[in-house]
């Protein structure tokens, strides 16, 4: 069966001139994809408000909608209100609670977005407004289907926003593999943070990340969401890492075989990418998904 995924890169995004980020990596991803013949790909569906607020302040989820959210709570955020931005936020997190059922099918599911880990319960930041991640694992243990979940984020930034919203919650595992010296400049405390010193290349990396993710199966999780952004390039602007592509296809490789092995269901979902020309990042990307589509099937 050719495994379904969840795009947004249709709901139009307006920046303004010069902006750093970089929205056409989605389209690109979606067409590089396309061309692999290996995929089939749906429309994100739009989350909907109640869901939302599992993992977030309804006053935060309801000002932001109506575009009543001051000015600095916007530039925490990094976007202008759009009633474009609103369908997009929304399309994200639905996507990703699509890939979740996705997952619970078929051992995986795929969104073409989503990662958004800056978000905090009652605030936006870094490009993030919902944490589309949290906002799927509450639906869950909501819904009564799984009790324990684990995020494995391996961003270059840490998921501070996921770190905070289940830092008294026992049940879900949270996992930051990061550079130290990078944004935010104030870290969250996940259940476990492994934090890179800047330069760090794919023998460290790898070696490191073999070491953690047994921490991440003694845990027996029922379901994993994997943040696989790819802003740990060298290419990247904004990462100061220095993987090769290599290294992230091994690395993406890794995780997936662990989990597989497990016969735990997987949800990957995109996180950052900032790679000059972009061209670089959207193949990372896509690398996640050839490597998902080869190992977990």
């Amino acid at each position: 069966m050719t495994q379904r995924l969840f795009y947004t890169d249709h709901h139009q995004l307006p920046l303004p001139e010069g902006h750093k980020f970089p929205v056409r990596k989605y389209r690109l991803l979606r067409e590089m994809l396309q061309a692999d013949g290996a995929f089939e790909f749906s429309p994100a569906p739009l989350a909907d408000t109640a869901t939302i607020e599992l993992a977030h302040d309804g006053g935060y989820v309801h000002a932001f909608l109506q575009g009543n959210l001051d000015s600095a709570a916007m530039r925490r955020i990094g976007f202008p209100w759009s009633e474009q931005l609103v369908k997009r936020t929304l399309a994200s997190v639905g996507g990703t609670l699509a890939a979740t059922h996705e997952a619970l099918s078929s051992g995986w599911g795929g969104t073409l977005a989503g990662g958004t880990h800056h978000a905090f319960r009652a605030e936006g930041s870094g490009y993030c407004v919902f944490n589309d991640m949290a906002v799927a694992i509450r639906y869950l243990q909501e819904s009564g289907i799984v009790a324990r979940a684990a995020v494995i984020d391996l961003d270059v930034h840490q998921g501070d926003g996921t770190a905070q919203i289940f830092s008294q919650d026992d049940s879900v595992l949270t996992v930051s593999v990061h550079c130290k010296n990078n944004f935010p400049l104030r870290k969250q405390q996940s259940k476990i943070d492994i934090e890179l010193e800047s330069g760090t290349g794919d023998g460290e990396y790898l070696a490191i990340l073999a070491d953690v993710l047994p921490c991440v199966l003694q845990f027996r999780p029922d379901i994993v969401f994997f943040q696989a952004g790819v802003d740990a390039l060298a290419s990247d602007a904004l990462g100061r890492l220095s993987l090769t592509h290599d290294g992230l296809k091994r690395r993406d490789q890794m995780v997936m075989r662990e989990i597989a092995a497990r016969g735990i269901p997987l949800v990957i979902t995109l996180g950052g990418g900032y790679s000059v020309p972009i061209e670089l990042t959207a193949e990372a990307h896509a690398n996640t998904f050839r490597a998902a589509s080869e190992i977990l099937g």
